[in-house]
């Protein structure tokens, strides 16, 4: 018979010193490795998780609301009746901080581009960190730089076209996606410097942006012609390119050094609009100028220095510091310049140097709104990463991560999410056979909240999609 063997024993093979010592400095190496690994910021996939909501919340119709005689009057005759001019102030003031301003001020929802601009710069250090591990060129990471500002170019371009009436390509690149690859190999060759180059970088940009709109005044004849046509084909009168008067008026909409260019630049590229006088393209009826990616790129250098502050070795309540200080000096500079943002107004306090305008993009303006993007900045960063408390968070993190996916998806199919929620809330109601039923709430010109509720159920459905992608650790990237 022949000797049983142990099962459970294992041949060990012999290795040599040379073996075991280089086996043993692979996996110190590992563990260095995984120790310098750049640290996910976790307060920044929240702050962006909370503004792509946002953005994609499509402002949660409170403006429908707001001005819904039927909402706004419901207390009418009511024990509460007293209340009404509380109510109606309420959801004045939603409306307001959910809807863009005509052309000077801020809302809210103004300050939702600036916040992703300035998110790009905070991200721009630890992405890169995270590739000079893994060992990559200098050569290799700026070919990327290209690529993905070819890509995000082109994709705002696809994106803009995606609601043209034209049935073509529409060259347009206002769109955020398209600004920010516009600025983003410029943003880069920033990277790694230290705080006082960025800060003499921002001065450049804004103060010569700032004088090219100064030393700019529109020719007789292209002005009249511009007004011209505002008149005959968009009924407009002067106040459409009169808002200021002095040296601010040559931040003045449709007239301005910007608008010029792209009267030019735009009319290079094919366009489907109606020919007048000889051009296609005559205006952007928000007053969205290609050019504003300069000034933005400040904005994205601000979110630069804030992430290179952040990935220094300071204690982390020296960086709250930080970010709160260079906030609060954002806004005394922008608001010495403007005294027309200021919420107090003043009878001998009302120059204005540069207007504060989100749609041109006005070198004030982007001191201004990075002043509101340090401090958000700043309390998520001091509530997630320094106190701790991040279970709240896990929400907007889900939205943070997949930050593109969610703007595509808000951008192309919001409308195909409404359809699909009306169809088969429409088979829940004949199931259930309630009254009112579920799409009344949704969907009925009677219910005055309807818009609103839909608006919401749109955004949890594409929620979800993110949940989705996040569970299945899918993160689309550029």
């Amino acid at each position: 018979m022949a000797p049983s063997k142990d099962k459970s024993s294992k041949t060990i093979p012999l290795q040599s010193d040379d073996v075991r010592q280089k086996r043993l400095e692979s996996e110190e190496n590992e563990r260095i490795a995984e120790a310098e690994k750049p640290k996910r910021l976790e307060s920044l996939d929240a702050y962006r998780g909370f503004i792509m909501l946002a953005m994609a919340s499509g402002g949660f119709a409170f403006s429908a609301v707001a001005a819904s005689e039927a909402a706004m009057n419901q207390f009418d005759g009511t024990e509460y009746e007293t209340y009404t001019g509380a109510w109606k102030t309420l959801w004045q003031t939603l409306a307001y901080q959910f809807s863009h301003t005509a052309w000077t001020g801020c809302s809210f929802w103004d300050l939702i581009q600036p916040s992703f601009m300035f998110m790009v710069g905070v991200a721009m250090p630890y992405s890169y960190a995270r590739r000079t591990m893994f060992g990559q060129s200098h050569i290799r990471m700026f070919l990327h730089v290209l690529w993905r500002s070819f890509v995000l170019v082109a994709l705002g371009v696809f994106l803009s076209s995606n609601s043209s009436t034209d049935k073509q390509t529409d060259f347009i690149f206002t769109n955020v996606l398209a600004q920010i690859g516009l600025g983003y190999s410029f943003l880069y060759l920033f990277n790694g410097r230290s705080l006082p180059t960025q800060f003499i970088g921002i001065c450049a940009i804004l103060g010569g942006y700032w004088y090219f709109f100064y030393q700019y005044t529109m020719p007789e004849g292209e002005y009249e012609l511009v007004t011209q046509y505002l008149v005959e084909v968009h009924g407009a009168d002067e106040s459409e390119w009169t808002q200021f008067d002095r040296l601010a008026a040559h931040w003045n909409k449709h007239t301005n050094a910007a608008a010029s260019v792209d009267r030019d630049w735009l009319n290079r590229f094919p366009r489907g609009e109606e020919e007048w006088n000889g051009k296609k393209y005559w205006v952007n009826g928000g007053g969205y100028q290609t050019l504003n990616f300069v000034p933005s790129l400040a904005t994205m250098l601000f979110g630069l220095m804030a992430g290179t502050v952040l990935r220094s070795r300071r204690k982390q309540r020296k960086k709250f510091k930080w970010l709160m200080g260079a906030g609060a000096i954002c806004f005394v500079v922008s608001m010495a310049i403007d005294t027309t943002i200021w919420p107090i107004s003043s009878d001998q306090l009302t120059w204005s140097l540069c207007p504060i305008v989100k749609r041109i993009w006005t070198p004030s303006w982007a001191v201004f709104s990075s002043g509101w993007t340090f401090w958000m900045l700043a309390m998520f960063y001091l509530v997630i990463d320094i106190l701790g408390f991040r279970w709240w968070s896990f929400p907007l993190k889900v939205v943070g991560m997949n930050s593109i996916a969610m703007y595509c998806m808000s951008q192309l199919i919001k409308p195909w999410v409404g359809k699909s929620l009306k169809t088969h809330l429409t088979t829940v109601d004949a199931y259930l056979n309630i009254d009112p039923p579920i799409t009344y709430y949704l969907f009925s010109e009677d219910y005055p909240y309807a818009d609103m509720w839909q608006y919401a159920a749109r955004l949890f459905v594409l929620w979800l999609i993110c949940l989705w992608l996040y569970r299945q650790k899918i993160f689309i990237r550029i």
